[in-house]
This record gives C-alpha cells, sequence and structure tokens, in this order.
C-alpha cells in the first residue's frame, strides 16, 4: 500500500513538472524515486513520452520505450496514442502508421483515440482516402466510432477540399440521430465558406439557429467574412447586424472584418463609424485591429494620425508587422511622399522584415504614378522576388511616358517568368507600339502573347 502511494506521489511529481516544462528535473525525480525504491510504472512513463512528444521531438519520446521495456513496464495503448499524436503534430503520416502497425504487432487493441489521431494525421498530411481507409477499417474491428470521430472525419474532408462530401457525411449523420455539437456545426460550415458555397453555409447557420446548439462568435464571422470575400457584401453585414443584435459585441475579428469591407466598398464614414462603436464597447485592439484602423486613416489621407496609431500600438507592446509597413508605405505614396515612404522601407528592411514584396509593390507603383519611371526601374531591378503586380505597375509606367519598346521587353520576360499583366496592358503596349510607327515590333509582341496565352491553358 505504502509502494502504491509512493508511485502515484512520484507521478504527480513528474506530471507536474511535465507541465511546467521542467524535463531534465522530471527525470531526475524519476531517477531518485528508483533510488529510493519506488519504483515507475505505465503511468509514469506515458507521462514522460507525452511531455517529450509536445516539447522535443517523437523521435526523443520514442527511446522512452526502451527504458520502460528494461525497466520490466509494458507499453499500453496510450503509451502508443501519445506517439501517434506527436507523429502528426510534426506531419509524420509514415512514422504514424508504423507506429500504429508496431502498436497491433505488440498485441494491444487500439481504441477509438488511436483511430481518430491517425485519421487526423493522414487528412491534415494530404491524404483522404487512406484516412477514410482507417475509419473503414475502425469499424470493421468493431470499434464504435465517437463525437470526435466523426468530427475528425467532416473537419478532414472540408479541408482537404472535400466540403460537400463532409455535408454528405453530417446529412447522413443527422438522419441516423447524430447529435451535433457546436464544433460540428462550425466546421462544416467553414468548410463549405472556403469552398465558396455560401448559400450551403447560410443553410447550415439557420438549422443550426434552430437546433438545441447556438452560434457563437465563430460561427457568425466565418460566414461573415465568407460573404465579404465572395463580394457578397449585403449579406455579409446582415449577418454581422445579426451578430450584434445577439448580444456578441465584442468580438475583434467580426469588427475587423466588417471594418475592411466598408473600406473596399469606398464607404469610409461607416468605417470610422464601425471603429467608434468597437471602441465604445471597450473591445481591446490586437495588432490586426490596428493594421485595419491604420489602413482607414490612409485612406482617408489622415497620415499623421495613422503613424500616431503606430505609435500607439508600439507602447502598448504590440511591434509593428511587415502589413504596418506596407500600410503606410502605400499611404504616403499615395499622397506623393515618396522619400518618406522609401525611409519607411529602408526601416522595414533594417529590422529585418524580408518579405516586403507588397512594400516594395507601392513604392514602385506610386514612383510611375508621378512620373517618377526611372527611379521606379531601378528599384524594380533590386527586388528579389516580382509578382504580377509588379510587372503591371512598371509596364503601365513606361506607357505613360511613351516608352513602348522597354514596355515591350519588359512583358515579354514577364512571360518568360511565368508571370502575367493585366489584358488592358497588353493593349496598351501594342496600340503604343503601332501609333509610334512600329508596327512590325507590335505583331511580334502580339503573337508573342498569343502562343504564351495558348501554353498557359
Amino acid at each position: 500500500m505504502i509502494r502504491r502511494l509512493s508511485t502515484k506521489l512520484l507521478n504527480v511529481c513528474v506530471s507536474s513538472l511535465c507541465k511546467s516544462r521542467n524535463l531534465d528535473k522530471a527525470e531526475a525525480v524519476i531517477i531518485d524515486g528508483i533510488r529510493l525504491g519506488c519504483l515507475p510504472d505505465v503511468v509514469t512513463y506515458n507521462t514522460l513520452i507525452d511531455a517529450y512528444c509536445h516539447l522535443v521531438g517523437v523521435d526523443e519520446a520514442y527511446v522512452i520505450l526502451y527504458r520502460m521495456r528494461e525497466a520490466g513496464v509494458r507499453p499500453d495503448v496510450i503509451t502508443y496514442n501519445s506517439l501517434i499524436a506527436g507523429a502528426t503534430r510534426c506531419c509524420l503520416p509514415s512514422r504514424s502508421l508504423d507506429l500504429f502497425e508496431e502498436m497491433l504487432q505488440a498485441g494491444l487493441v487500439p481504441d477509438d483515440w488511436s483511430y481518430n489521431t491517425l485519421m487526423h494525421c493522414l487528412f491534415k498530411c494530404g491524404y483522404p482516402e487512406d484516412a477514410y481507409k482507417i475509419y473503414l477499417d475502425m469499424l470493421s474491428k468493431n470499434v464504435a466510432p465517437s463525437l470526435t470521430t466523426y468530427n475528425t472525419l467532416i473537419n478532414g474532408m472540408c479541408k482537404t477540399g472535400n466540403a460537400m462530401n463532409g455535408l454528405r457525411l453530417f446529412r447522413n449523420l443527422k438522419r441516423l440521430g447524430f447529435s451535433a455539437e457546436l464544433v460540428t456545426y462550425n466546421t462544416i460550415i467553414n468548410g463549405l465558406c472556403k469552398s465558396g458555397r455560401i448559400g450551403e453555409a447560410r443553410r447550415i447557420l439557420k438549422e443550426l439557429g434552430e437546433s438545441d446548439c447556438v452560434p457563437n462568435e465563430i460561427t457568425y464571422t466565418t460566414v461573415m467574412k465568407c460573404c465579404f470575400r465572395n463580394g457578397r457584401f449585403e449579406q455579409g453585414f446582415e449577418i454581422f447586424s445579426g451578430m450584434m443584435n445577439k448580444g456578441y459585441t465584442s468580438d475583434v475579428f467580426a469588427y475587423c472584418a466588417a471594418i475592411s469591407a466598408l473600406i473596399k466598398m469606398g464607404n469610409l464614414e461607416d468605417a470610422n463609424a464601425c471603429v467608434e462603436q468597437m471602441l465604445r464597447n471597450g473591445i481591446g485592439l490586437d495588432k490586426a485591429c490596428y493594421n485595419t484602423i491604420i489602413y482607414l486613416q490612409c485612406k482617408e489621407g489622415k497620415i499623421d494620425y495613422a503613424f500616431q496609431l503606430v505609435n500607439e500600438m508600439e507602447e502598448a507592446g504590440l511591434g509593428s508587422d511587415q502589413y504596418t509597413y506596407s500600410i503606410l508605405i502605400d499611404g504616403l505614396c499615395r499622397m506623393g511622399y515618396i522619400d518618406s515612404a522609401n525611409k519607411q522601407l529602408h526601416m522595414m528592411e533594417m529590422r529585418g522584415f524580408l518579405s516586403n514584396l507588397v512594400a516594395y509593390n507601392c513604392l514602385i507603383d506610386g514612383l510611375c504614378k508621378l512620373g517618377e519611371v526611372d527611379l521606379a526601374l531601378k528599384l524594380f531591378h533590386e527586388m528579389k522576388s516580382k509578382d504580377d503586380y509588379t510587372y503591371t505597375s512598371i509596364v503601365n509606367g513606361l506607357c505613360q511616358k511613351s516608352r513602348f519598346h522597354a514596355a515591350s521587353k519588359l512583358l515579354l520576360n514577364c512571360l518568360k517568368e511565368g508571370s502575367s499583366v493585366l489584358t488592358s496592358t497588353h493593349r496598351a503596349v501594342i496600340a503604343g507600339l503601332q501609333s509610334a510607327g512600329f508596327r512590325r515590333d507590335a505583331k511580334r509582341l502580339k503573337a508573342s502573347l498569343r502562343v504564351a496565352s495558348l501554353l498557359r491553358y
């Protein structure tokens, strides 16, 4: 009895140390316990394995299996479930399958958690068909699926682009008396939204409102953001209004989505009103929210207030990120303050933000609109990576200066690199060459564009 209590105390100590991420001390406690005659059991080792999987890695956790066997402690299903979960976190599907097979060979019977974790791993790593085979294997072994099993299947189908299959499974389960939880509804709504099936998502949202489950902020925000992304602003604002009427007035993500949509629509007055309402509700601003409000101020030409907000964000301990700098650079360029925009770009680079394609694009576009095409070209050649927007801006800038041969050459280089520019830009270059008397060059460019179009499709 004393020994059993001592082992229980040992396990409590090891668990506490693992939770506080002190693995060395946990190991030391186990060694001291053995020295004092308090032998660790399977719970001790399982606790240690789970901690190693979370904090170090599945390989280091697997080494503990050898120590277990040397101590005469037989691994159980929980041991292997922890290892499979560790392999899942590292996106190692083959390792998860090997561990599952090893568990079977050891004579251990997998439980629903074993199957759920393995299915989640295969879905997560892009193997939906293999994941579904595991589910069928689970049924053939008479392991009863749990609510987590069905949520794993629906979530996996939605995240691998099979939202309609997830919806069909959801419908079938409901007909069989499956009592869906809120997390299930949120999963299927999110999957339908990401696949662009807004109508289906709104129907599920209506069903959710008629069920025993109560929609939360995540539910409403998911559908609302989907409506905004697809240009269905009226529907999106209906959902936002319904969300506010139900008392969900503290969701910063919903406010940010609504403010961004209003800015996109050009309705800056209502965007400002939405900001004021959000602040009145006492919502603490995060970095994304600050960036949204800074963008709004830049759109209104209130660049001084935008910088004031940046300082406020810095003082609140929320450091500026690459989006903050890109917004400021875009705002400065729109107002013609190119030197200030350039300084912000250099400051951005000094702070280690290397992924600044958007910032470069804003500066190039600003220079071209001011007629400083040579400066834009210099910046263009300094860029390590370019996208369609970069090429479109610089080609349009050259056309505005009637430098149609240079624009044509750049357009052909763009095609060789696999990028593309707007069709209107193609027409501008061709029309410019023709009007300048270079009809043969215009004809050659037209043929090259046609061939590139055929190769792409």
